[in-house]
């Protein structure tokens, strides 16, 4: 896809211009100085771009100073407000950040509604010389399209040219769009829908892509690989987030390394495949584990999703952190990767799917903490897909792909989901993954 190049800041993107790295601070906004903290160690690993959200109204004033404060220490890295529902909020911060965030669509109930709302806000942006991102993710698309479409790729990339027809009709260039999920084969068929779309109208603005609530660890790297290269070696994608239920830092290392090899400047460390009957037996010989991980996810990624091969099996070996060196032969290792990436393009499932966000200034536990928890008592239970999510404002919604939800509610409580449905409210932390699980196994006998 020839994307158009839109300014973002001092940052461009599109236009085939290198892949633009973004990550978000998951602190509070309220707190300036962690928020800048995360700030300043992102763009030192070599972030491009960074996203804050803007909880509520108070909050302009926090994202403002932090914004002028990276100026004046010389970070020119441009500051994308995330916002969640509030129209309002959109509009008071559209003239002191360099990108806003929002799902039109939720702006209101009443779509005609919330199309006037996002109207008003182009016109601000275009004031101000602020970037739109239309960031569209499954599971929270609006009654109005889901009632036309369901929830499906289609009525994502539907959602997404509906509000690019806007920006084009109002004359606005400087938009990018995502459509996001945490299901790999959903985001990678959404995008895919909506550059044959925008082809057939003749648009051309640039895409954001990424998998969304892809968890931490291993898991969620091979998510995040697999999907998002899938994407980048067909031309699509012009910025990217890994997302991750960890530092911020390790989303920009990962997203450097996709850049890296999208720009060719990464060479895999695969030393040779054979493939029979649409399985594969792939030989590494990597520096590291999370080398091995990532080139095994990107080369692999696309034709298990595509569903081109239907197994594989990984030899070969990696150097461990001490120096040894690792021979995945002589391990179940090897057995446990390729598991992995099976599971994380759907594949085959060998246990538990987690489905987790990566948390922001929203979020009011201690998420990472309750991500590993929950692995640890739910682990043994093979297709099961548990959702960890940082809050209630947008959580249960977005873990449209989950048969199980843990969604922190603040103030030391949790509330556990069945599919979309709260079936139970105010569990203290300390009870609720035992709870949960028991909630599994009743449900399951």
């Amino acid at each position: 896809m020839n994307s158009r190049e839109i300014q973002i800041g001092k940052v461009h993107i599109g236009g085939g211009l290198p892949i633009a790295v973004q990550t978000m601070c998951n602190t509070h906004t309220s707190d300036v100085e962690a928020t800048l903290k995360q700030c300043r160690e992102a763009a030192a690993a070599g972030c491009d771009i960074i996203r804050i959200t803007v909880p509520s109204s108070s909050d302009v004033a926090h994202i403002t100073k932090i914004r002028q404060t990276l100026r004046a220490e010389g970070i020119e890295i441009p500051i994308v407000a995330d916002i969640h529902f509030s129209s309002q909020t959109a509009l008071a911060v559209a003239p002191h950040v360099d990108k806003v965030r929002i799902n039109p669509g939720n702006f209101h109930r009443d779509h005609a509604v919330a199309r006037e709302k996002f109207a008003r806000l182009i016109e601000v942006c275009k004031q101000n010389g602020t970037a739109i991102r239309i960031g569209l993710n499954h599971g929270s698309l609006g009654e109005y399209i889901t009632n036309l479409y369901g929830n499906t790729p289609e009525a994502m990339a539907r959602a997404a040219m509906e509000w690019l027809e806007m920006c084009l009709d109002n004359d606005f260039s400087q938009a990018v769009v995502s459509l996001k999920s945490s299901n790999t084969i959903t985001m990678v068929e959404a995008y895919r829908t909506l550059v044959r779309m925008m082809e057939e109208a003749g648009l051309d603005y640039p895409l954001h892509v990424g998998v969304t609530e892809a968890g931490g660890g291993i898991p969620a790297r091979m998510k995040s690989c697999a999907a998002i290269w899938t994407l980048l070696s067909e031309g699509i994608g012009d910025t990217i987030r890994v997302s991750l239920t960890e530092d911020p830092v390790n989303e920009v290392v990962v997203g450097r390394y996709l850049e890296a090899r999208r720009s060719g400047r990464i060479v895999s460390t695969l030393r040779s495949v054979t493939v029979e009957a649409g399985k594969a037996i792939a030989r590494y010989e990597s520096p590291s584990l999370e080398t091995l991980v990532l080139d095994f996810s990107c080369d692999f990624g696309k034709a298990l999703l595509d569903k081109r091969l239907s197994d594989i099996t990984l030899e070969g070996s990696y150097v461990a952190d001490d120096g040894s060196v690792v021979d995945l032969a002589a391990t179940s290792e090897g057995k446990e990767l390729a598991d992995e990436l099976l599971q994380a393009c759907r594949v085959r499932f060998y246990g538990p799917e987690y489905i987790a966000c990566p948390g922001c200034g929203r979020t009011m536990y201690d998420l990472q903490g309750a991500l590993a928890k929950v692995k640890e008592r739910t682990k043994g239970l093979s297709g099961t897909v548990i959702a960890v999510m940082g809050c209630i404002v947008n959580g249960p919604g977005e873990m449209a792909d989950a048969d199980w939800g843990y969604v922190g509610e603040g103030k030391g409580m949790v509330s556990l989901y069945k599919g979309k449905e709260r079936i139970r409210s105010h569990v203290p932390e300390a009870e609720a993954p035992d709870l949960l699980l028991s909630l599994i196994r009743d449900s399951q006998e």
